[in-house]
């Protein structure tokens, strides 16, 4: 009788996690962000509680696992609109590679040292620090590597986010040496006034603004 309840616990508990991380949404599978990590761990070990003990309610787990979902649901609706709270959650991405120079001031607050970089470029096909225009720490851990290229040297310039969810990104700005009130002239003479209405806002190499605007119904 222990031996079927186990099994039946097993499996009821398989398709309860996959339906729990689908509920959580597929960035919680693709990219696992420090609080997605935690959460996943402790849900593994209530799956684990309910598993090993037959002789206890099965509800007790349940209810954890439920508890936490409802937890990380909460948090992503409301990181969805406030900056701070995402940050806090999710952390932000460092720029550890800047134009072909290493930020080691960066890499410090990151704790991120050279063999961790040099590792991680090798992991993205790249062999020569040289050859790095961009490299991004991204929340994840995962760098983020852009190539050098012609263009990209005779711009010298990445298509950082220069408005993300109707916020102008002040460190971005810094970084091109533009100002908001710049930012502001240039898309008031594209024909957008209303910074709010702009979901993604980026300078492409060559001076051209890429522009997304959100929906209607946002």
């Amino acid at each position: 009788m222990e031996y079927g309840l186990i099994l039946f616990r097993t499996i009821f508990i398989y398709f309860l996690i996959i339906i729990v991380f689908r509920l959580m949404g597929k960035r919680e599978i693709g990219q696992l962000s420090i609080i997605d990590f935690v959460v996943s761990i402790m849900i593994a070990e209530l799956a684990v509680i309910s598993i090993e003990n037959p002789e206890k309610p099965m509800l007790q787990s349940l209810l954890g696992i439920g508890a936490l979902l409802t937890v990380q649901i909460i948090f992503a609706y409301i990181s969805l609109k406030s900056d701070k709270l995402r940050e806090i959650i999710d952390g932000k991405p460092s720029v550890i590679i800047d134009r072909g120079k290493i930020d080691e001031k960066e890499m410090k607050k990151q704790r991120y040292n050279f063999d961790d970089l040099l590792i991680q470029l090798r992991e993205n096909g790249v062999s020569k620090v040289s050859d790095v225009e961009f490299a991004i720490l991204e929340p994840s851990g995962k760098l983020s590597v852009m190539e050098k290229k012609e263009e990209e040297e005779e711009q010298g310039q990445f298509p950082l986010p220069l408005i993300l969810d109707g916020k102008i990104q002040d460190d971005h700005l810094k970084r091109i040496n533009k100002t908001e009130l710049w930012l502001r002239q240039e898309l008031k003479r594209l024909g957008f006034r209303d910074l709010k209405k702009i979901s993604l806002c980026s300078l492409e190499p060559g001076g051209i603004f890429f522009i997304d605007t959100k929906d209607d119904s946002d």
